[in-house]
C-alpha cells in the first residue's frame, strides 16, 4: 500500500492504470490491460495481465514490450490474441512497425504475429465455436486488397505526400486527422498452426467513412455472420450510425437496423446465434435530448423489438448470459453506475451490485453465475472483481495493483452532499474531504464541474483525481446539475439547450451546500472544470463573483465559432439552434469577469479547437487594467497534447501548475512557478 501516492505527483503518474478486461472461453483466464509510464515517463504503455477469475493466485504479467500491447481476445483453444506495434511488427516492406496482431499460446511460449497489414489492425473479434477471426484494417481509397494497400503506401512515402483529399465529413476526430486510409473489415478461417499467418481476405471493400473510429462489430458462434455498426452519410454533411450484417464467406451486406431519427450502436449476438442486442439512441433536437434503450432484432431480419425502452436509465454495451434468457448491462445511477440484469424477453431490470461503484467490462462466465468485471469508484481505482448474478455483491480478485505493490491508500474521507434546486428538484454530490476536515480545521473548497454534457461524476478519475487537491488540504465538491445521467430523462432536460440556466443554478445550490458543510471554508474557494465543464467554468465566471479562482481546461468560450470548428459539427447543430447558442455562449460575459482565471488547452485538440482557448485567453488580457500590462489571469498551453493531457510529464505539470495558481489566489500565497515549466 502506498500511502504517498497523492502527495508526490511522481508516486501518483506511476499507478497502474486499468482497462479491456477478457474472459477466455473456459472461464479459467482472465486478462487486463495494465498502463505505466515507459522508462522515460514520457508516455504510457500498455502490458497484458491475467488475474485469476478464482482469486486464489496472484495476478501476473503476460507480455512486456516497449511498445505495449492492447485489444486482447481469445480464440476457442485458450491462445490469447492481441495487437501490438513491437518491431516484429511491421509489414514486408515497411520500415516502422505497425500494429500486427500476435497469438501467444494458451500452453506458454513466446507470441508470435499471425498478421501484419500494412496500415495496422485494431478490434479483434473471435468466433466463440468456430475460430473464425475478424478485425479492422485501415486500407487506402485506391487499394484492392492488402498486398495492393502496401504498395500504394509505401508510393505515397516515397514521394514525400501528406496531403489528404476529403469528398466528405468528418475530417477529425477528437486528437487525429481521418484519412487517407479508412477502416475495413478483413477476416481469416481460423489461426493456423505453425508458423504460418492468417490468410486475411477483405470483407467490405472500400466502404468510406461507415466503419468510423467509433464502430464496434460481433461474430456469430458459428463464425458464418459478422453485425456491425455503419456510418450512412446524410444531407448537410451529417450522418448516422446503423446496424448491418455481413455474410463472412461472401461479404454480402444487409441492414438490421436503421432509420433517420435513431442511431445504432455496439451489436452484441447472443450465445445461440438468433438475436442481436443493440443500443438505441434515439436523436436529440434542441428542444429534446432524445432517449436511450436496449433493443433486439433477429440475425436473419425483421424489426427491432425495445426491451428496456420503459427504463429510465441510460444501458451501456451489453454481455449476454450463456443461454440468452438475459443480458447485463451498466448504467448510471444517482451518482453510480452498478450493474443490471436484463431479461431478455419481459425487459425486467434486477440491480446486481448495491455498492457505490462504477462497473465496466462486463464479462459472463460460462456456467452463467459469475460476472467479473472492473469495478471503480470515486474513491478506488479500477480494480478487478467478481460478481455473483444471485445479487450478493462484489468479490474483489488479487490485481496487478497489489502485485505490483502500488495500491494507493486515499488521504481522505468521502461523503454524500444532498439539496434541493431553485425548482424543487432534488440535487446530490459527492464530497472529497480531508481526515481531519471539521470545525476545528477547515477546509478551502473547489467545485469541480464534470464534462460531456452528459455524464456523472460516479467512476475514479485519472485526469481529474481529486485525492491529489485532498491531499494538498482541499475540499471538493463534485456535482451532478442538470443534464447530467443518471437521475433519468427529465433530469437531462432540465438542462438540455439551456447550459446556463438549470446546470449553473444546479451548481450553486450545490455549492452553497457543501459551503455550509462544518469541515468547509465557505470564505475560500474556486471552481474548476474541463471540456463541458470548462464551458460551465467560464459560464460561472461570467455570472459570479464568488469564486477567488477559476480553472478553465479545453473549454467552449465562444458557441458561434465553436460549432463549426469542433470534429462533428452535425450533432451540435441537433442541440443548440443558432438563437440558443448565443443565449448560452459565455464569450458574451466577459466584461463581467472578476475571478482570475487559468485557461489551459492542447493544440492537438480537435473536439474543442484550440481557438477556443485562445480567444478566451485574448478576451481576459484584451481586459486586464495594469498599466504595466500584467494580469492576474494565466494560459498554460500544450503544444502536442490534445483534449487530455495524456503523459505522465505533462500530467505532472498539469497539476502543479493548477495547485500552484489556487495556492497564489484560494490560499493567499505568493506565486511560485512549477519547476518543469522552466
Amino acid at each position: 500500500m502506498i500511502s504517498d501516492a497523492f502527495s508526490d505527483l511522481g508516486a501518483y503518474v506511476r499507478l497502474p492504470r486499468l482497462s479491456g478486461l477478457v474472459l477466455s472461453p473456459d472461464g479459467r483466464r482472465l486478462v487486463v490491460g495494465v498502463a505505466t509510464p515507459d522508462e522515460k515517463k514520457n508516455r504510457y504503455t500498455t502490458a497484458l495481465w491475467e488475474v485469476d477469475p478464482a482469486g486464489e493466485r496472484v495476478a501476473r504479467r503476460l507480455t512486456r514490450s516497449a511498445e505495449g500491447e492492447s485489444g486482447a481476445a481469445f480464440t476457442p483453444g485458450g491462445d490469447l490474441l492481441f495487437v501490438s506495434a513491437r518491431p516484429d511488427s511491421a509489414a514486408d516492406g515497411e520500415d516502422a512497425p505497425k500494429s500486427a496482431l500476435w497469438l501467444q499460446p494458451a500452453g506458454g511460449g513466446d507470441a508470435r504475429v499471425v498478421a501484419a497489414p500494412a496500415g495496422g489492425v485494431r478490434n479483434v473479434v473471435v468466433a466463440a465455436e468456430a475460430g473464425t477471426v475478424v478485425a479492422g484494417a485501415p486500407m487506402m481509397p485506391s487499394a484492392t486488397d492488402l498486398d495492393h494497400d502496401a504498395e500504394v503506401r509505401k508510393s505515397r512515402k516515397d514521394a514525400g505526400v501528406s496531403a489528404i483529399l476529403h469528398e466528405g465529413y468528418p475530417v477529425r476526430f477528437w486528437d487525429h486527422d481521418l484519412g487517407p486510409d479508412r477502416t475495413r473489415l478483413v477476416a481469416a478461417d481460423g489461426v493456423p498452426d505453425g508458423e504460418d499467418r492468417l490468410a486475411l481476405r477483405d470483407l467490405t471493400g472500400h466502404c468510406g467513412r461507415a466503419l468510423d473510429d467509433e464502430a464496434s462489430w460481433d461474430l456469430s458462434p458459428d463464425g458464418r455472420t459478422v453485425v456491425t455498426t455503419w456510418m450512412v452519410p446524410e444531407a448537410g454533411g451529417s450522418q448516422r450510425s446503423t446496424v448491418v450484417a455481413i455474410d463472412v464467406a461472401s461479404g454480402q451486406r444487409r441492414v438490421l437496423a436503421d432509420d433517420a431519427d435513431h442511431e445504432y450502436e455496439t451489436p452484441r449476438i447472443s450465445p445461440d446465434g438468433t438475436q442481436v442486442a443493440i443500443a438505441v439512441y434515439q436523436r436529440s433536437t434542441p428542444h429534446d435530448p432524445g432517449d436511450y434503450w436496449m433493443s433486439l432484432v433477429p440475425l436473419t431480419g425483421g424489426d427491432p423489438r425495445p426491451v428496456t425502452r420503459d427504463w429510465d436509465r441510460w444501458p451501456h454495451p451489453a454481455r449476454w448470459l450463456p443461454d440468452g434468457s438475459a443480458f447485463v448491462v451498466a448504467a448510471d445511477d444517482l451518482g453510480r453506475s452498478p450493474l443490471w440484469l436484463v431479461d431478455a424477453t419481459s425487459g425486467d431490470v434486477r440491480r446486481l451490485t448495491a455498492d457505490d461503484g462504477a462497473y465496466s467490462d462486463p464479462r459472463v462466465s460460462p456456467d452463467g453465475q459469475q460476472v467479473y468485471a472492473l469495478r471503480s469508484a470515486v474513491d478506488h481505482p479500477p480494480a478487478p472483481v467478481r460478481v455473483p448474478l444471485d445479487g450478493s455483491g462484489f468479490v474483489p480478485l488479487p490485481g496487478p495493483a497489489e502485485a505490483l505493490g502500488l495500491d494507493a491508500e486515499i488521504p481522505g474521507r468521502l461523503e454524500e452532499v444532498l439539496t434541493t434546486a431553485e425548482d424543487g428538484t432534488p440535487l446530490r454530490a459527492w464530497l472529497a474531504l480531508p481526515k481531519d476536515a471539521g470545525p476545528d480545521a477547515q477546509a478551502p473548497l473547489l467545485l469541480w464541474i464534470h464534462g460531456g454534457p452528459l455524464g456523472s461524476w460516479n467512476a475514479w478519475q485519472w485526469r481529474w483525481n481529486p485525492w491529489l487537491a485532498v491531499a494538498k488540504g482541499y475540499a471538493v465538491v463534485l456535482p451532478d446539475p442538470g443534464i447530467s445521467t443518471g437521475y433519468g430523462r427529465d433530469f437531462i432536460a432540465r438542462g438540455w439547450g439551456a447550459w446556463g440556466a438549470e446546470p449553473y443554478t444546479d451548481l450553486m445550490a450545490v455549492a452553497d451546500e457543501a459551503e455550509r458543510h462544518p469541515g468547509v471554508d465557505a470564505t475560500r474557494t474556486a471552481a474548476m472544470g474541463g471540456s463541458f465543464g470548462g464551458y460551465m467554468a467560464n459560464w460561472v465566471a461570467g455570472h459570479t463573483g464568488r469564486f477567488k479562482a477559476i480553472v478553465t481546461h479545453a473549454s467552449l468560450w465562444a458557441l458561434d465559432q465553436f460549432g463549426p470548428t469542433t470534429d462533428a459539427t452535425y450533432y451540435w447543430r441537433r442541440e443548440l439552434t443558432p438563437e440558443m447558442a448565443e443565449a448560452n455562449s459565455p464569450h458574451r460575459f466577459a466584461d463581467d469577469i472578476t475571478s482570475p482565471m487559468l485557461v489551459i488547452h492542447g493544440d492537438k485538440d480537435y473536439r474543442v479547437p484550440v481557438g477556443e482557448g485562445l480567444r478566451l485567453w485574448w478576451d481576459l488580457v484584451s481586459r486586464s487594467a495594469g498599466e504595466d500590462g500584467s494580469t492576474p489571469h494565466k494560459f498554460l498551453y500544450f503544444p502536442d497534447e490534445n483534449h487530455w493531457i495524456l503523459t505522465p510529464h505533462h500530467a505532472k505539470v498539469w497539476y502543479s501548475t493548477v495547485f500552484a495558481f489556487l495556492a497564489q489566489h484560494v490560499l493567499g500565497q505568493d506565486w511560485e512557478r512549477p519547476g518543469l515549466l522552466g
